[in-house]
């Protein structure tokens, strides 16, 4: 008998450590619409594996838990939504799996739209979002309390950086702590330049988990990558990012920062 595809895990787990203390759950890219499954090599997955590691080799102590949305389709496919009925469903798996755990979600492209628009779960600390597919008009009120960084190439020809700044605007209206990096290369595939993608989006994210700063005003490479650990004694977690801190006026997340030098989303 052929498995509904309703029936499918929504989550897929890539590192469980010994004792973990966070987590971050990863969203690909997909397309505006498509009911087809996602393929067997499926691109804008793979695009996500680097950040996957670098998220593991360079948040300090091993104790976040890292894993990664399944869809069951390639397409948003309006109204449907169907890569946030996933990620909702991956959400509520990981609250059986490791309850009480704050969650980090990364997306990129469709990913990033559908994590915004799945950050109203309790468990969500907030979102980092990777050159996103922000529509004109899209909900911002449940992000109230939660952290939001977009990182966007404003070059970037498959989605719209401006888009981007605007649902960013209208988030700190709506009370979220929002920082914005300007990427000056890497276009929507994030192929130029990954070691600041992919050190932002560790900085970014350890930061939406920690509640800390946004401290992004350098995305210049630093190796060794040096932090001391960050999860201190719960609930009073830690965290003193690798870059030069550079905070708002008011303190928390800033508005845009600039970063290094050095039709339907995919």
């Amino acid at each position: 008998m052929k498995r509904s595809r309703t029936a499918i895990p929504a989550l897929d787990v890539l590192h469980t450590p010994d004792s973990p203390q966070a987590v971050v759950l990863l969203l690909h890219g997909g397309r505006a619409d498509s009911l087809a499954p996602p393929t067997r090599l499926n691109l804008p997955g793979r695009r996500m594996n680097p950040f996957a590691r670098a998220l593991r080799c360079q948040l300090p102590g091993d104790v976040v838990l890292i894993a990664r949305v399944r869809y069951r389709y390639r397409g948003w496919n309006r109204p449907a939504a169907h890569p946030v009925q996933d990620a909702r469903r991956a959400l509520e798996e990981l609250t059986d799996l490791v309850p009480g755990l704050p969650v980090a979600l990364v997306g990129h492209s469709m990913g990033g739209r559908a994590a915004m628009a799945a950050a109203g779960h309790p468990a969500v600390r907030g979102v980092v979002a990777l050159a996103p597919w922000c529509p004109p008009g899209e909900p911002v009120a449940h992000l109230a309390g939660r952290s939001l960084v977009i990182l966007h190439d404003e070059r970037d020809t498959v989605t719209s950086a401006a888009q981007s700044w605007d649902l960013a605007r209208r988030a700190a209206t709506a009370d979220a702590r929002v920082g914005t990096v300007a990427m000056p290369r890497g276009g929507h595939a994030m192929l130029r330049d990954v070691r600041s993608w992919h050190r932002l989006t560790v900085d970014a994210v350890a930061a939406v988990l920690t509640g800390a700063p946004l401290v992004l005003a350098s995305a210049t490479p630093v190796s060794p990558h040096r932090r001391a650990p960050y999860w201190q004694d719960q609930p009073g977690m830690r965290h003193r990012p690798a870059a030069q801190e550079h905070p708002a006026a008011g303190g928390g997340f800033g508005p845009t920062i600039r970063g290094t030098d050095s039709t339907p989303p995919r």
